[in-house]
């Protein structure tokens, strides 16, 4: 005895899931460093592959908190926390006599380096150009801070936007003009 079975009208739409697959670009250095971790891991090389390894781990952090690494600079940004972090271990371990911590520390260093080295950032004085030229047309303003000045530099369309600069050193070099000028 067979039975015809009718399937409700829900059952038998289909349904369809849309989903997005644009993706921000991955920063070419970062994408150099994904590569390299490749290569290092063929290599054996230890310590290149922890700093490969560290510096990814962070930049993936990153990238679950409100500010996910974009650019070149932001990876640069990693780097150098890192690297200073690595700097005060090496002298550490240099002041404890551990020559053996501190000699894979610098190995360490030379790497974050060498990746440091590949970001290419505005020169000093073009940034001090534009910090000038911010504070000339800002001069005037009743209450001018460094907070003002910065919005200005770095806004959309501001003189530094979208180019590779490190932040603190322009929140330095505004800090230097104002009281230069005050």
């Amino acid at each position: 005895m067979l039975r015809c079975i009718r399937q409700p009208k829900c059952l038998a739409l289909r349904v369809i899931r849309h989903t997005s697959s644009t993706s921000e670009p991955t920063p070419p250095l970062l994408a150099k460093i994904r590569n390299d971790l490749k290569s290092a891991m063929r290599a054996k090389d230890k310590s290149r592959l922890n700093v490969l390894r560290a510096i990814l781990s962070d930049a993936t952090n990153a990238s679950k908190g409100p500010s996910p690494v974009k650019t070149d600079v932001q990876v640069l940004a990693l780097l150098r926390k890192r690297l200073a972090g690595s700097k005060a271990a090496s002298e550490e371990f240099a002041q404890a006599k551990r020559d053996d911590l501190k000699a894979k520390q610098d190995e360490e260093i030379a790497v974050m380096d060498e990746y440091a080295g590949q970001v290419e950032t505005v020169a000093e004085e073009d940034i001090a150009t534009a910090v000038e030229q911010a504070y000339q047309a800002l001069k005037d303003t009743a209450k001018l801070n460094a907070g003002m000045m910065l919005k200005e530099l770095l806004r959309p369309g501001g003189l530094l936007n979208g180019k590779a600069v490190d932040g603190s050193r322009v929140a330095k070099m505004v800090q230097e003009i104002l009281q230069s000028k005050t």
